[in-house]
Protein backbone atom coordinates (compact mmCIF):
# COMPACT_ATOMS: atom_id res chain seq x y z
CA UNK A 1 0.00 0.00 0.00
CA UNK A 2 1.17 3.41 -0.95
CA UNK A 3 1.95 5.80 2.06
CA UNK A 4 0.37 9.06 2.58
CA UNK A 5 2.02 12.15 2.11
CA UNK A 6 3.11 13.71 6.07
CA UNK A 7 5.82 15.20 8.27
CA UNK A 8 7.00 11.50 8.60
CA UNK A 9 7.12 10.49 4.91
CA UNK A 10 7.83 13.65 2.60
CA UNK A 11 11.57 13.30 2.90
CA UNK A 12 11.70 9.96 0.61
CA UNK A 13 10.48 11.48 -2.26
CA UNK A 14 13.86 13.25 -2.28
CA UNK A 15 15.41 13.08 -5.52
CA UNK A 16 12.85 11.93 -7.67
CA UNK A 17 12.61 13.46 -11.20
CA UNK A 18 9.96 16.17 -11.57
CA UNK A 19 9.82 16.97 -7.81
CA UNK A 20 10.83 19.60 -5.53
CA UNK A 21 10.81 19.61 -1.75
CA UNK A 22 10.52 22.10 0.75
CA UNK A 23 14.21 24.15 1.31
CA UNK A 24 12.70 24.74 4.66
CA UNK A 25 11.92 21.87 7.12
CA UNK A 26 8.02 22.27 7.76
CA UNK A 27 8.57 21.32 11.49
CA UNK A 28 10.69 24.16 11.97
CA UNK A 29 7.88 26.65 10.80
CA UNK A 30 5.90 28.74 13.32
CA UNK A 31 2.29 30.15 12.87
CA UNK A 32 2.33 34.14 11.97
CA UNK A 33 -0.82 33.84 9.11
CA UNK A 34 -4.50 32.88 9.86
CA UNK A 35 -6.14 32.31 5.94
CA UNK A 36 -9.91 32.03 5.62
CA UNK A 37 -11.11 29.94 2.69
CA UNK A 38 -8.77 27.35 2.24
CA UNK A 39 -9.34 26.42 -1.07
CA UNK A 40 -7.36 25.38 -4.23
CA UNK A 41 -6.48 28.83 -5.23
CA UNK A 42 -4.60 29.81 -1.73
CA UNK A 43 -2.57 26.17 -1.54
CA UNK A 44 -1.68 27.12 -5.16
CA UNK A 45 -0.77 30.94 -4.87
CA UNK A 46 0.19 32.63 -1.68
CA UNK A 47 1.02 29.59 0.58
CA UNK A 48 3.75 29.06 -2.11
CA UNK A 49 4.61 32.48 -2.66
CA UNK A 50 5.04 32.54 1.20
CA UNK A 51 6.84 29.55 0.81
CA UNK A 52 9.42 30.92 -1.29
CA UNK A 53 10.00 33.94 0.82
CA UNK A 54 10.79 31.76 3.69
CA UNK A 55 12.91 29.91 1.67
CA UNK A 56 14.62 33.44 0.07
CA UNK A 57 15.21 34.73 3.60
CA UNK A 58 14.83 31.77 5.89
CA UNK A 59 12.50 34.08 8.10
CA UNK A 60 10.68 30.88 10.19
CA UNK A 61 7.87 33.07 11.24
CA UNK A 62 5.17 32.74 8.26
CA UNK A 63 3.49 29.60 9.15
CA UNK A 64 -0.24 29.32 7.92
CA UNK A 65 -3.06 28.21 9.56
CA UNK A 66 -5.69 27.47 6.82
CA UNK A 67 -9.13 27.78 7.42
CA UNK A 68 -11.68 26.58 5.22
CA UNK A 69 -14.99 27.81 4.69
CA UNK A 70 -17.94 25.81 3.73
CA UNK A 71 -17.26 22.47 4.56
CA UNK A 72 -14.61 20.30 6.79
CA UNK A 73 -13.04 18.92 3.69
CA UNK A 74 -9.92 20.35 2.63
CA UNK A 75 -9.29 19.85 6.43
CA UNK A 76 -10.33 16.57 6.65
CA UNK A 77 -7.72 16.09 3.22
CA UNK A 78 -4.88 18.06 5.05
CA UNK A 79 -4.75 17.21 8.55
CA UNK A 80 -3.63 13.54 8.41
CA UNK A 81 -0.77 14.95 5.68
CA UNK A 82 0.24 16.69 8.57
CA UNK A 83 -0.79 20.50 6.13
CA UNK A 84 1.64 19.40 3.32
CA UNK A 85 0.31 19.02 -0.14
CA UNK A 86 1.66 18.91 -3.51
CA UNK A 87 1.07 21.49 -6.31
CA UNK A 88 1.21 19.68 -9.82
CA UNK A 89 2.19 22.44 -12.18
CA UNK A 90 1.21 21.92 -15.42
CA UNK A 91 2.65 23.35 -18.79
CA UNK A 92 1.74 22.89 -22.40
CA UNK A 93 4.50 20.01 -22.39
CA UNK A 94 5.80 19.75 -19.02
CA UNK A 95 4.74 18.92 -15.81
CA UNK A 96 6.37 19.27 -12.32
CA UNK A 97 5.45 18.67 -8.81
CA UNK A 98 6.37 20.67 -5.77
CA UNK A 99 5.98 19.84 -1.54
CA UNK A 100 4.04 22.44 -0.23
CA UNK A 101 4.77 22.94 3.89
CA UNK A 102 4.00 26.19 4.73
CA UNK A 103 0.38 25.15 5.87
CA UNK A 104 1.12 23.99 9.96
CA UNK A 105 -2.28 23.96 10.82
CA UNK A 106 -5.95 23.41 9.33
CA UNK A 107 -9.32 24.34 10.92
CA UNK A 108 -12.93 23.65 10.31
CA UNK A 109 -14.98 26.68 11.96
CA UNK A 110 -17.60 24.38 12.54
CA UNK A 111 -15.37 22.39 14.90
CA UNK A 112 -12.45 24.84 15.42
CA UNK A 113 -14.03 28.65 15.85
CA UNK A 114 -11.96 28.83 19.07
CA UNK A 115 -8.99 27.97 18.08
CA UNK A 116 -8.84 30.03 14.71
CA UNK A 117 -10.00 33.28 16.92
CA UNK A 118 -7.23 32.44 19.39
CA UNK A 119 -4.47 31.96 16.81
CA UNK A 120 -6.08 35.60 14.89
CA UNK A 121 -5.59 37.10 18.78
CA UNK A 122 -2.24 35.75 19.17
CA UNK A 123 0.74 38.06 19.51
CA UNK A 124 3.15 35.94 16.52
CA UNK A 125 -0.10 36.54 14.46
CA UNK A 126 0.45 39.91 12.04
CA UNK A 127 -1.28 38.78 8.77
CA UNK A 128 -5.25 37.32 7.94
CA UNK A 129 -5.95 36.21 4.46
CA UNK A 130 -8.65 35.64 2.26
CA UNK A 131 -9.76 34.13 -0.74
CA UNK A 132 -13.28 33.23 -0.08
CA UNK A 133 -15.10 34.35 -3.77
CA UNK A 134 -17.02 37.22 -4.59
CA UNK A 135 -20.04 35.62 -2.80
CA UNK A 136 -18.25 35.32 0.07
CA UNK A 137 -18.18 38.37 1.60
CA UNK A 138 -22.30 38.55 1.49
CA UNK A 139 -22.63 42.13 0.38
CA UNK A 140 -25.99 43.56 -0.03
CA UNK A 141 -27.11 44.84 -3.37
CA UNK A 142 -25.70 48.03 -2.60
CA UNK A 143 -22.30 46.59 -1.86
CA UNK A 144 -22.45 46.96 1.53
CA UNK A 145 -22.63 43.72 4.04
CA UNK A 146 -26.20 42.01 4.06
CA UNK A 147 -27.26 42.19 7.82
CA UNK A 148 -30.45 40.14 6.64
CA UNK A 149 -28.27 36.67 5.93
CA UNK A 150 -28.91 34.34 8.38
CA UNK A 151 -24.77 33.12 8.91
CA UNK A 152 -23.40 36.82 9.36
CA UNK A 153 -26.69 37.80 11.13
CA UNK A 154 -25.70 34.38 13.43
CA UNK A 155 -22.20 35.65 13.93
CA UNK A 156 -22.18 39.49 14.48
CA UNK A 157 -25.22 37.80 17.60
CA UNK A 158 -22.31 35.66 18.86
CA UNK A 159 -20.01 38.66 18.84
CA UNK A 160 -22.36 41.02 20.66
CA UNK A 161 -23.32 38.11 23.00
CA UNK A 162 -19.66 36.86 23.73
CA UNK A 163 -21.24 32.73 22.97
CA UNK A 164 -18.89 30.42 21.97
CA UNK A 165 -20.79 30.04 18.81
CA UNK A 166 -19.28 28.22 15.79
CA UNK A 167 -19.01 30.98 12.99
CA UNK A 168 -20.66 30.61 9.75
CA UNK A 169 -19.28 33.34 7.52
CA UNK A 170 -15.90 34.95 6.74
CA UNK A 171 -16.54 38.14 7.65
CA UNK A 172 -18.47 37.48 10.84
CA UNK A 173 -15.34 34.82 11.73
CA UNK A 174 -12.57 37.63 10.77
CA UNK A 175 -14.17 40.22 12.86
CA UNK A 176 -15.09 37.77 16.01
CA UNK A 177 -11.25 37.48 15.57
CA UNK A 178 -10.61 41.07 15.39
CA UNK A 179 -12.34 41.53 18.44
CA UNK A 180 -11.08 38.58 20.50
CA UNK A 181 -7.62 40.33 18.90
CA UNK A 182 -8.54 43.37 20.58
CA UNK A 183 -9.30 42.32 24.19
CA UNK A 184 -5.75 40.28 24.21
CA UNK A 185 -4.17 43.88 23.57
CA UNK A 186 -1.73 41.49 21.04
CA UNK A 187 -1.00 44.72 18.95
CA UNK A 188 -1.78 45.70 15.21
CA UNK A 189 -2.87 43.41 12.42
CA UNK A 190 -2.55 43.04 8.23
CA UNK A 191 -5.90 41.52 6.74
CA UNK A 192 -5.17 40.82 2.65
CA UNK A 193 -7.89 40.49 0.64
CA UNK A 194 -6.85 38.04 -2.07
CA UNK A 195 -10.26 37.95 -4.31
CA UNK A 196 -11.09 39.29 -7.49
CA UNK A 197 -12.78 42.57 -6.00
CA UNK A 198 -12.46 45.82 -7.67
CA UNK A 199 -10.02 47.82 -4.58
CA UNK A 200 -10.98 44.82 -2.61
CA UNK A 201 -8.71 45.94 0.58
CA UNK A 202 -11.07 49.31 0.23
CA UNK A 203 -13.75 47.13 -0.25
CA UNK A 204 -13.24 44.72 2.73
CA UNK A 205 -12.38 47.20 5.34
CA UNK A 206 -15.54 48.97 4.47
CA UNK A 207 -17.50 45.83 5.11
CA UNK A 208 -15.75 45.64 8.55
CA UNK A 209 -16.23 48.89 9.11
CA UNK A 210 -20.45 48.75 8.32
CA UNK A 211 -20.74 45.48 10.17
CA UNK A 212 -19.43 47.28 13.07
CA UNK A 213 -21.02 49.93 12.85
CA UNK A 214 -24.43 48.15 12.92
CA UNK A 215 -23.16 46.06 15.86
CA UNK A 216 -24.08 47.48 19.29
CA UNK A 217 -21.43 48.17 21.61
CA UNK A 218 -18.86 47.99 19.21
CA UNK A 219 -17.42 51.69 19.50
CA UNK A 220 -14.45 50.82 20.92
CA UNK A 221 -13.77 47.97 18.44
CA UNK A 222 -14.81 49.78 15.50
CA UNK A 223 -12.14 52.74 16.60
CA UNK A 224 -9.39 49.71 17.25
CA UNK A 225 -9.56 48.53 13.83
CA UNK A 226 -9.31 51.99 12.18
CA UNK A 227 -6.43 52.34 14.29
CA UNK A 228 -4.97 49.21 14.12
CA UNK A 229 -5.75 47.22 11.69
CA UNK A 230 -4.32 47.80 7.56
CA UNK A 231 -6.73 46.45 4.41
CA UNK A 232 -4.01 46.29 1.75
CA UNK A 233 -5.50 46.12 -2.05
CA UNK A 234 -4.08 43.27 -4.32
CA UNK A 235 -4.30 41.58 -7.30
CA UNK A 236 -3.61 37.71 -8.11
CA UNK A 237 -3.13 35.58 -10.65
CA UNK A 238 -2.51 31.98 -11.45
CA UNK A 239 -5.12 29.20 -13.08
CA UNK A 240 -5.67 26.74 -10.80
CA UNK A 241 -8.35 24.13 -12.14
CA UNK A 242 -10.31 21.84 -10.02
CA UNK A 243 -8.24 18.48 -9.40
CA UNK A 244 -8.68 15.20 -11.15
CA UNK A 245 -8.43 11.90 -10.57
CA UNK A 246 -5.79 11.85 -13.60
CA UNK A 247 -3.83 14.70 -11.53
CA UNK A 248 -3.88 12.93 -8.55
CA UNK A 249 -2.55 9.26 -10.41
CA UNK A 250 0.00 11.69 -11.88
CA UNK A 251 1.30 13.04 -8.57
CA UNK A 252 1.44 9.79 -6.75
CA UNK A 253 3.74 8.52 -9.75
CA UNK A 254 5.67 11.22 -9.71
CA UNK A 255 6.05 11.64 -5.54
CA UNK A 256 5.68 7.77 -4.74
CA UNK A 257 3.08 9.03 -1.80
CA UNK A 258 -0.30 9.55 -2.08
CA UNK A 259 -1.69 13.11 -1.39
CA UNK A 260 -5.62 13.85 -1.03
CA UNK A 261 -4.54 17.34 -0.60
CA UNK A 262 -3.32 17.76 -4.35
CA UNK A 263 -3.64 21.17 -6.35
CA UNK A 264 -3.47 22.14 -9.53
CA UNK A 265 -1.86 25.38 -11.26
CA UNK A 266 -0.36 26.35 -14.96
CA UNK A 267 3.17 27.79 -14.58
CA UNK A 268 2.19 31.21 -14.91
CA UNK A 269 1.92 33.21 -10.86
CA UNK A 270 1.52 37.49 -10.60
CA UNK A 271 0.93 38.79 -6.76
CA UNK A 272 0.81 42.66 -6.64
CA UNK A 273 0.58 43.74 -3.18
CA UNK A 274 -0.09 47.55 -2.06
CA UNK A 275 2.27 48.11 0.55
CA UNK A 276 0.55 49.28 3.55
CA UNK A 277 0.85 46.90 6.30
CA UNK A 278 0.00 47.48 9.89
CA UNK A 279 3.13 45.41 10.97
CA UNK A 280 5.74 42.18 9.93
CA UNK A 281 4.96 40.42 7.14
CA UNK A 282 6.73 37.80 5.13
CA UNK A 283 9.38 39.24 2.44
CA UNK A 284 6.84 38.42 -0.54
CA UNK A 285 9.02 40.29 -2.90
CA UNK A 286 11.65 38.22 -2.54
CA UNK A 287 9.32 35.48 -3.73
CA UNK A 288 8.54 37.55 -6.79
CA UNK A 289 5.48 39.22 -5.70
CA UNK A 290 5.08 43.20 -6.83
CA UNK A 291 5.23 45.57 -3.79
CA UNK A 292 3.55 48.90 -5.01
CA UNK A 293 2.17 52.06 -3.60
CA UNK A 294 -0.90 51.51 -6.29
CA UNK A 295 -2.33 48.45 -7.35
CA UNK A 296 -5.15 49.91 -8.86
CA UNK A 297 -3.59 49.66 -12.50
CA UNK A 298 -2.62 46.48 -12.05
CA UNK A 299 -5.51 45.23 -11.00
CA UNK A 300 -8.15 46.49 -13.72
CA UNK A 301 -6.06 45.43 -16.29
CA UNK A 302 -6.22 42.22 -14.69
CA UNK A 303 -9.76 42.04 -14.34
CA UNK A 304 -10.93 43.80 -17.80
CA UNK A 305 -8.27 41.49 -19.93
CA UNK A 306 -7.73 38.46 -18.27
CA UNK A 307 -11.18 37.84 -16.02
CA UNK A 308 -13.33 39.02 -18.94
CA UNK A 309 -12.06 37.36 -21.29
CA UNK A 310 -12.23 33.92 -19.40
CA UNK A 311 -15.97 34.75 -18.70
CA UNK A 312 -16.70 35.42 -22.41
CA UNK A 313 -15.19 32.22 -23.12
CA UNK A 314 -16.94 30.24 -20.38
CA UNK A 315 -20.49 31.62 -21.32
CA UNK A 316 -19.93 31.44 -25.34
CA UNK A 317 -17.96 27.98 -24.47
CA UNK A 318 -20.31 26.48 -23.07
CA UNK A 319 -23.32 27.37 -24.77
CA UNK A 320 -21.14 25.42 -27.71
CA UNK A 321 -20.64 22.72 -25.53
CA UNK A 322 -17.32 22.67 -25.27
CA UNK A 323 -16.30 20.93 -21.95
CA UNK A 324 -12.33 23.33 -21.28
CA UNK A 325 -11.63 26.87 -21.97
CA UNK A 326 -8.68 25.35 -23.90
CA UNK A 327 -11.23 24.19 -25.99
CA UNK A 328 -13.25 27.28 -26.23
CA UNK A 329 -10.41 29.78 -27.31
CA UNK A 330 -9.63 26.56 -29.91
CA UNK A 331 -12.51 27.86 -31.60
CA UNK A 332 -11.49 30.82 -34.21
CA UNK A 333 -15.25 32.64 -33.34
CA UNK A 334 -14.61 32.61 -29.65
CA UNK A 335 -11.12 33.55 -30.32
CA UNK A 336 -12.02 36.40 -32.09
CA UNK A 337 -14.75 37.30 -29.91
CA UNK A 338 -12.58 37.55 -27.08
CA UNK A 339 -9.89 39.58 -29.19
CA UNK A 340 -12.83 42.21 -30.36
CA UNK A 341 -13.68 42.27 -26.59
CA UNK A 342 -10.13 43.74 -25.82
CA UNK A 343 -8.99 45.59 -28.40
CA UNK A 344 -12.26 47.38 -29.18
CA UNK A 345 -14.02 47.99 -25.50
CA UNK A 346 -11.35 47.19 -22.84
CA UNK A 347 -7.80 48.71 -23.93
CA UNK A 348 -9.32 51.78 -24.14
CA UNK A 349 -10.49 52.30 -20.53
CA UNK A 350 -7.05 51.05 -19.64
CA UNK A 351 -3.93 53.00 -19.15
CA UNK A 352 -0.92 50.46 -18.53
CA UNK A 353 0.34 50.13 -15.59
CA UNK A 354 4.61 50.62 -14.98
CA UNK A 355 6.49 47.84 -16.89
CA UNK A 356 2.83 46.22 -18.54
CA UNK A 357 2.30 45.93 -22.29
CA UNK A 358 -1.30 45.89 -22.54
CA UNK A 359 -1.12 44.25 -25.51
CA UNK A 360 1.56 41.12 -25.33
CA UNK A 361 -0.82 40.62 -22.15
CA UNK A 362 -3.47 40.03 -23.65
CA UNK A 363 -1.47 37.71 -26.01
CA UNK A 364 -0.17 35.89 -23.33
CA UNK A 365 -3.70 35.17 -21.67
CA UNK A 366 -4.73 33.95 -24.68
CA UNK A 367 -1.88 31.58 -24.58
CA UNK A 368 -2.44 30.78 -21.00
CA UNK A 369 -5.92 29.91 -21.79
CA UNK A 370 -5.09 27.48 -24.89
CA UNK A 371 -2.33 25.48 -22.47
CA UNK A 372 -4.67 21.84 -22.31
CA UNK A 373 -3.09 20.90 -19.46
CA UNK A 374 -4.84 23.17 -16.86
CA UNK A 375 -8.29 21.66 -17.76
CA UNK A 376 -10.03 24.86 -16.19
CA UNK A 377 -13.51 23.74 -17.34
CA UNK A 378 -16.11 26.12 -18.59
CA UNK A 379 -18.67 25.88 -16.33
CA UNK A 380 -16.68 26.30 -13.26
CA UNK A 381 -15.53 29.59 -14.76
CA UNK A 382 -19.03 30.48 -15.36
CA UNK A 383 -20.43 29.79 -11.94
CA UNK A 384 -21.99 33.25 -9.78
CA UNK A 385 -21.92 35.05 -12.89
CA UNK A 386 -24.20 37.32 -10.79
CA UNK A 387 -21.17 38.37 -8.95
CA UNK A 388 -18.56 38.23 -11.61
CA UNK A 389 -19.88 40.16 -14.29
CA UNK A 390 -19.98 43.49 -12.06
CA UNK A 391 -16.54 43.23 -11.00
CA UNK A 392 -14.90 41.78 -14.62
CA UNK A 393 -17.03 43.64 -17.35
CA UNK A 394 -19.70 46.16 -16.37
CA UNK A 395 -16.87 49.19 -15.60
CA UNK A 396 -15.45 48.57 -19.11
CA UNK A 397 -19.10 48.81 -19.95
CA UNK A 398 -19.60 51.89 -18.58
CA UNK A 399 -16.25 53.76 -19.40
CA UNK A 400 -17.27 52.63 -23.09
CA UNK A 401 -21.01 54.39 -22.68
CA UNK A 402 -19.68 57.65 -20.38
CA UNK A 403 -16.95 58.22 -23.47
CA UNK A 404 -20.02 58.07 -26.22
CA UNK A 405 -19.22 54.19 -27.48
CA UNK A 406 -21.55 51.40 -28.02
CA UNK A 407 -19.75 48.69 -26.93
CA UNK A 408 -20.96 45.91 -29.22
CA UNK A 409 -18.32 43.70 -27.81
CA UNK A 410 -18.75 43.27 -24.63
CA UNK A 411 -22.37 43.53 -25.44
CA UNK A 412 -21.71 39.60 -26.88
CA UNK A 413 -20.23 38.93 -23.77
CA UNK A 414 -23.40 39.70 -21.62
CA UNK A 415 -25.53 38.01 -24.18
CA UNK A 416 -23.38 35.32 -23.83
CA UNK A 417 -24.23 35.09 -20.22
CA UNK A 418 -27.56 35.52 -20.97
CA UNK A 419 -27.89 32.92 -23.58
CA UNK A 420 -25.91 30.53 -20.89
CA UNK A 421 -28.37 31.26 -17.58
CA UNK A 422 -31.47 31.07 -20.34
CA UNK A 423 -30.19 27.93 -21.01
CA UNK A 424 -29.37 26.36 -17.55
CA UNK A 425 -32.96 27.80 -16.15
CA UNK A 426 -34.62 25.69 -18.85
CA UNK A 427 -32.67 22.54 -18.38
CA UNK A 428 -31.44 22.72 -21.86
CA UNK A 429 -27.48 23.80 -21.13
CA UNK A 430 -25.85 20.39 -22.17
CA UNK A 431 -21.82 20.48 -21.91
CA UNK A 432 -20.17 17.79 -22.73
CA UNK A 433 -23.08 15.42 -22.75
CA UNK A 434 -23.82 16.48 -18.94
CA UNK A 435 -26.99 18.54 -18.19
CA UNK A 436 -26.14 21.83 -16.32
CA UNK A 437 -27.69 23.84 -13.83
CA UNK A 438 -28.07 27.20 -13.20
CA UNK A 439 -25.29 27.59 -10.15
CA UNK A 440 -25.71 31.23 -9.04
CA UNK A 441 -26.08 33.41 -5.81
CA UNK A 442 -29.19 34.67 -7.49
CA UNK A 443 -30.58 31.85 -9.67
CA UNK A 444 -33.79 31.69 -8.80
CA UNK A 445 -34.64 35.89 -9.37
CA UNK A 446 -32.24 35.52 -12.94
CA UNK A 447 -34.44 32.24 -13.93
CA UNK A 448 -37.43 34.45 -13.02
CA UNK A 449 -36.42 36.53 -15.74
CA UNK A 450 -34.82 34.21 -18.36
CA UNK A 451 -37.85 32.33 -18.99
CA UNK A 452 -40.11 34.41 -20.59
CA UNK A 453 -40.50 35.09 -24.31
CA UNK A 454 -37.10 35.50 -26.38
CA UNK A 455 -38.40 38.78 -27.28
CA UNK A 456 -37.82 41.26 -24.42
CA UNK A 457 -35.24 39.02 -23.26
CA UNK A 458 -32.64 41.63 -23.29
CA UNK A 459 -34.72 44.06 -21.41
CA UNK A 460 -35.73 41.83 -19.17
CA UNK A 461 -32.43 40.59 -17.98
CA UNK A 462 -30.58 44.31 -18.01
CA UNK A 463 -33.40 45.31 -16.04
CA UNK A 464 -32.01 42.99 -13.07
CA UNK A 465 -30.67 45.61 -11.08
CA UNK A 466 -28.47 44.13 -8.31
CA UNK A 467 -26.31 43.20 -11.64
CA UNK A 468 -26.58 46.00 -13.99
CA UNK A 469 -27.77 48.51 -11.99
CA UNK A 470 -29.20 51.54 -14.37
CA UNK A 471 -27.42 50.03 -17.73
CA UNK A 472 -31.13 49.10 -18.78
CA UNK A 473 -31.65 52.92 -18.83
CA UNK A 474 -28.73 52.91 -22.12
CA UNK A 475 -30.99 52.13 -25.32
CA UNK A 476 -27.87 51.63 -26.90
CA UNK A 477 -26.51 48.89 -24.72
CA UNK A 478 -29.97 47.30 -24.78
CA UNK A 479 -30.22 47.45 -28.74
CA UNK A 480 -26.77 45.72 -28.83
CA UNK A 481 -27.51 43.27 -26.52
CA UNK A 482 -30.61 41.88 -28.37
CA UNK A 483 -28.90 42.09 -31.46
CA UNK A 484 -26.45 40.16 -29.86
CA UNK A 485 -28.80 37.66 -28.82
CA UNK A 486 -30.20 37.54 -31.86
CA UNK A 487 -27.03 36.20 -33.40
CA UNK A 488 -26.73 33.84 -31.13
CA UNK A 489 -29.96 32.36 -31.65
CA UNK A 490 -29.16 31.82 -35.69
CA UNK A 491 -26.07 30.57 -34.61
Amino acid sequence: MTPRLSLATWRSAAGRPGVTLPAVDPADLRTGIVHLGLGAFHRAHQAVLTEDAATATGDARWGILGVTQRSARVAEQLAPQDGLYGVLTKGATETSLRVVGTMRGVAFPGTDTDRVLATVAAPTTHVVTLTVTEKGYRRAPGGGPDLTDPDLAADLAALTSGADAPARSPIGLLVRGLARRQRADAGPLTVVCCDNLSDNGAVLAALVDAVLAATPSSDALRTWVAQSVRFPSTMVDRIVPATAPAHRAEAAALLGLVDEGLVVGEPFSQWVIEDAFAGPRPAWESAGALLTADVAPYERAKLRILNASHSTLAYLGALRGYATIAQAVADPDLEAAVRALVNDDVLPTLAAPEGMDLERYRDDVLDRFANPNTGHTTVQVAMDGSQKLPQRLLGTVRDRLAAGAVPVAAAGTIAGWIGYVRAAALGELVVDGRAVPLDDPMASVLAEAARGPQDGLAERMLGVAPVFGNLAGSAELVGAVRSALTEQVRA
